[in-house]
């Protein structure tokens, strides 16, 4: 069975992942695995108010947060992906986030957005949107990828100060 889809109309920000990985299939749980930082990432950047667990990933959208992958396949890592599947989750995805309308879209990585558009692209705010909402790109919380920690979280305290000017209408392009 694919990770559900946490999803619902009203959500602050949606969370993207590219595919579940082999822990979190096998547990039932977004971001489960052992080295992943997403939950401690959602916590000190003050997206929640408390640090929760892979455990918690039904709760978030009471936090204002929802999930979904731009794949449902579980794979080892993103690598074992190919671009049409990327390419061919793209228009699954905006049709979810058409119906739900989240403030932001933040892809957790972006090498499958990248992928899935064909381009590279940079960390951050995007020029363009997603099912016309706010796109961003945070680093992956992935232990596999090779970036300092705290520049990763840089990212998320970013992607927060984007949600709050936004909540109080001093920007976002």
């Amino acid at each position: 069975m694919p990770l559900p889809d946490y999803l619902q109309p009203g959500l602050n920000l949606v969370f993207v992942g590219f595919n579940p990985g082999l822990k979190s299939d096998q547990l039932g749980h977004y971001y489960a695995g052992p080295g992943n930082q997403f939950w401690r990432f959602l916590y000190e950047s003050g997206l929640t108010p408390r640090l929760l667990s892979p455990k918690d990933d039904a709760s978030l959208p009471g936090f204002g947060i929802g999930l979904t992958d731009l794949v449902k396949r579980a794979s080892r890592g993103s690598n074992d992906l190919s671009t049409s599947e990327f390419r061919s989750g793209l228009p699954i995805l905006e049709q979810k986030l058409c119906q739900v309308q989240p403030r932001v879209v933040a892809f957790n990585g972006k090498s499958g957005y990248a992928a899935a558009i064909g381009r590279r692209c940079d960390y951050g705010q995007q020029s363009e949107t997603l099912a016309g909402r706010p796109l961003y790109l945070c680093p992956s919380t992935s232990g596999a990828l090779p970036m300092k920690r705290e520049e990763k979280l840089k990212f998320y305290i970013l992607l927060k100060n984007l949600l709050d000017d936004l909540r109080t209408g001093s920007g976002a392009r």
